[in-house]
């Protein structure tokens, strides 16, 4: 027992600073945007994962969980979801699976990163001599994070990048996306925490050290100058590049622009599939359509599923014929039946003549609210909880949406949290952005999110984008990533706005994450290393 007692007293405070760090983090997420907080909040895990093994993991799994759980709360908000017949009780037991479960997720992301560090990066045994620096140690780390991060964004759950932190506020620092994406943002935040983490176990005993100065450890005290300084120049001088990079003319063809009109239809899910809601939707839609031709608007984009019927059946509305009087371009928001189970959601290109010319595919489906993820082992188990029958099915990858005006980069819903999807269309040569979302059925914590993924995605690829939301927040963001205008959440809305035409690329979407490759190399330089004095040991 006096053990036990001990060893608590021992691990609890790394804990404790472990779960302060993790909501730091949490906190500079959207909407409540302290972003500053991100670049001091990974402290207490750095300081935690050169201890012994236990307190890492420990440490590594609180902080994990407070910072996704915090970040990734408004999941609940899906409950209850009675309106589409799931009964109370296992709406909520649904919404609490699906937070408990993304967290864990998060969670373990940063556990394998940490037991990764303190076995085989800070653990004595793997060890050469060069390879003892502090800083060495910490490029290494931070490879090892971005890589892990890389990994993480290749699987269906993919969200609270570290870099997703920094928007939509930090608009400077957000700037360095056009060089390699997220890594870019995500390796400095963890290049300072680090340094500064180190700045601190050398300098621990500040107040001992000022109290005692014929105890002055130099050497101490040198390295932490060291450290702190260099936190502080590469903190300073990557935000001076990304604001001069910010404050750079954005040069707009006239003859590239375009009037574009947004329908924020603000259909509540309660009704969204129901006779009232498809009545509602038409007459909202259809009035959002009549005013925004009237305001001479080259093209309308309406939010995902708008009209939440097959195309097929729009066809026989009275909306469709509104189309063809008025003639005016629209991106449409319905689905595209496939056979009696299964159907895509999809965003149609209508032109002048009320015909489809094209269409978008959503690529990224949200698992358990849109498919079922190893379906084979949790299809019965979940079937018995929702009383839903029917399959979506995921969009191509590799898909171009073209106009009359020019081709477009676009993404619906849980596709703006994936780069890549917006880079290869950027790549394809799409000229400009839009989006259509949903967001109905989360918190208005989620809407503000989502902002801030479309902003990073504006900024990576140097273009204006247009997002149409059913409830919140539409928008108008320019390649900077201001947001020149934004909707109220819950409210009905028509805006009409000017956005450009651009074909030029950054570096990231012509190169690609060219720095995870460059970390790629450090780790298996560092594998082989340590493979060759294994065996030369041995």
């Amino acid at each position: 027992m006096k053990f036990f007692f001990s060893s608590a007293r021992k691990v609890l405070p790394y804990l404790f600073w472990g779960l302060i760090g993790g909501l730091l983090m949490g906190l500079a997420v959207a909407p409540a945007n302290l972003w500053f907080c991100a670049w001091i909040a990974v402290i207490p895990l750095w300081i935690a994962v050169s201890q012994s093994l236990p307190i890492a993991l420990l440490t590594a799994f609180v902080w994990g969980c407070s910072y996704h759980g915090l970040a990734l709360f408004w999941i609940t908000g899906i409950h209850p979801m009675t309106w589409i017949g799931v009964p109370w009780w296992n709406s909520l037991f649904i919404a609490l699976f699906c937070w408990l479960f993304v967290t864990a997720w998060g969670a373990t992301l940063v556990v394998i990163w940490a037991y990764l560090y303190n076995t085989f990066i800070h653990n004595k045994k793997h060890q050469i001599i060069f390879l003892t620096s502090p800083v060495v140690k910490i490029i290494l780390a931070v490879s090892l994070w971005c890589l892990l991060e890389q990994l993480w964004s290749l699987t269906p759950l993919w969200w609270t990048s570290l870099s997703f932190t920094q928007s939509p506020h930090n608009l400077s620092i957000l700037q360095l996306l056009k060089f390699s994406g997220t890594t870019t943002i995500t390796g400095l935040i963890l290049l300072v925490n680090f340094l500064l983490a180190e700045a601190y176990v050398n300098y621990n005993n500040l107040q001992s050290i000022i109290k005692d100065k014929n105890n002055l450890n130099k050497s101490k005290f040198s390295q932490f100058t060291h450290y702190f300084v260099l936190a502080i120049i590469i903190l300073v001088s990557t935000h001076l590049i990304g604001f001069n990079l910010y404050k750079s003319e954005i040069i707009n063809d006239t003859n590239k622009q375009i009037k574009i009109g947004l329908i924020q239809g603000n259909i509540p899910n309660e009704i969204k599939l129901y006779d009232p809601g498809l009545e509602t939707a038409i007459d909202n839609y259809s009035k959002g359509y009549q005013d925004l031709a009237k305001q001479n608007v080259d093209v309308v984009l309406t939010p995902e599923t708008a009209l939440p019927f097959f195309y097929k059946e729009i066809e026989n509305t009275s909306f469709y014929s509104l189309i063809e009087e008025q003639q005016i371009p629209i991106f449409l928001g319905a689905f595209k039946r496939l056979d009696r189970l299964s159907y895509k959601n999809s965003l149609f290109m209508i032109n002048d003549q009320g015909k489809i010319i094209s269409s978008y595919d959503k690529i990224k489906l949200v698992p358990l609210g849109e498919y079922i993820p190893f379906n084979e082992i949790l299809g019965d188990f979940i079937s018995r909880l929702s009383p839903l029958d029917t399959y979506l099915i995921p969009g191509d990858k590799n898909q171009i949406l073209t106009t009359d005006f020019g081709q477009v980069i676009a993404s619906i819903c849980y596709d703006s949290a994936f780069s890549e999807i917006f880079r290869q269309q950027a790549l394809q040569g799409g000229e400009f952005i839009v989006t259509a979302s949903n967001n109905a059925h989360y918190s208005k914590v989620m809407p503000a999110q989502h902002h801030a993924q479309d902003i990073m995605r504006a900024i990576e690829t140097d273009k204006w984008m247009a997002r149409a939301t059913n409830t919140g927040y539409s928008a108008i963001v320019d390649p900077h990533g201001n947001t020149i205008w934004i909707s109220d959440i819950d409210q009905y809305q028509i805006h009409a706005d000017t956005i450009y035409r651009r074909d030029n690329f950054t570096i990231y979407v012509t190169k690609g994450d060219r720095l995870i490759q460059l970390f790629m190399i450090f780790i298996l330089i560092y594998i082989a290393i340590i493979f060759i004095q294994w065996n030369y040991l041995n």
